[in-house]
């Protein structure tokens, strides 16, 4: 046991090495005062992300980033919302198999999903760039609502709803009164949630891009094909920073560990 400890010890020193490394680099090089991405910095210097804000593609890419990320997040909750209450509360047949079909965009890459979203939507359907963002989107924040909220409504007791219609209160004031409140931090975790996966994605957005419409991170990949100055690593680390924000936030309203486990 005395030897397994400094072992462990070891393994988890080189894990958060290898976790907060790149994190720790990127930092650095956003904050430097150079016109390079070096390492270490020399010197400390904001220009980098002045520079950023000034940047008109990087501008419009959020922009059309948040749009999306918005409008599919609110999509995603009024489809899951709905889908969660019938599997959670109606228990129809085949609920594993549903469950299943729900969770399938998580387990298909993205890339294959962005493909066949692409061959269906802009090329069959002739479907805007901007569009298809939005249902591609909406279909990889689905599985997220659904866990999310799932997860929320899987704590409340089923007794106290069927009390409340026992005491004569019909099924939309026992959703308000009772579910609804159940729920809600789920709602929101899960909007948080959905939100800034869909401002980060990458794979699926990079194939549902057009002319004039790109997210974000796309247009960050754009950039450094041809450009070597910490822009982007500036970029990075705004995005980064809204990412620990978020997932604090999820943390304490439900709980990692009561979201994605069972």
């Amino acid at each position: 046991m005395i030897l397994r400890r400094p072992f462990l010890s070891l393994l988890a020193a080189a894990a958060f090495v290898l976790m907060l490394g790149p994190v720790v680099i990127l930092v650095g090089v956003a904050f430097t005062a150079g016109s390079t991405l070096a390492f270490p910095p020399e010197g400390l210097s904001l220009r980098w992300f002045s520079a950023a804000l000034e940047y008109g593609p990087f501008v419009d890419s959020f922009g059309t980033s948040m749009v999306v990320a918005a409008v599919s997040t609110v999509i995603a909750l009024a489809l899951g919302v709905p889908a969660t209450l019938a599997l959670h509360r109606g228990n129809p047949r085949g609920r594993r198999i549903m469950e299943n079909l729900f969770f399938a965009p998580i387990v298909v890459p993205e890339l294959v999903l962005g493909l066949a979203l692409f061959q269906q939507l802009m090329v069959g359907m002739r479907v805007t760039a901007l569009g298809a963002l939005i249902i591609g989107h909406t279909v990889l924040l689905l599985p997220y609502t659904v866990r999310v909220v799932g997860a929320s409504l899987a704590l409340a007791d089923a007794r106290l709803e069927e009390a409340a219609r026992g005491l004569g209160a019909g099924p939309v004031r026992t959703f308000l009164t009772v579910t609804l409140p159940v729920m809600a931090p789920g709602i929101l975790s899960a909007t948080i949630l959905a939100f800034i996966t869909s401002l980060n994605n990458v794979p699926l957005s990079l194939l549902l891009t057009g002319p004039g419409v790109a997210t974000l991170p796309v247009e960050m990949l754009n950039y450094v094909q041809s450009s070597f100055d910490p822009v982007v690593a500036a970029v990075s680390v705004l995005l980064l920073a809204l990412s620990v924000v978020v997932a604090f936030t999820t943390e304490r309203l439900v709980g990692f560990t009561k979201v994605f486990g069972r």
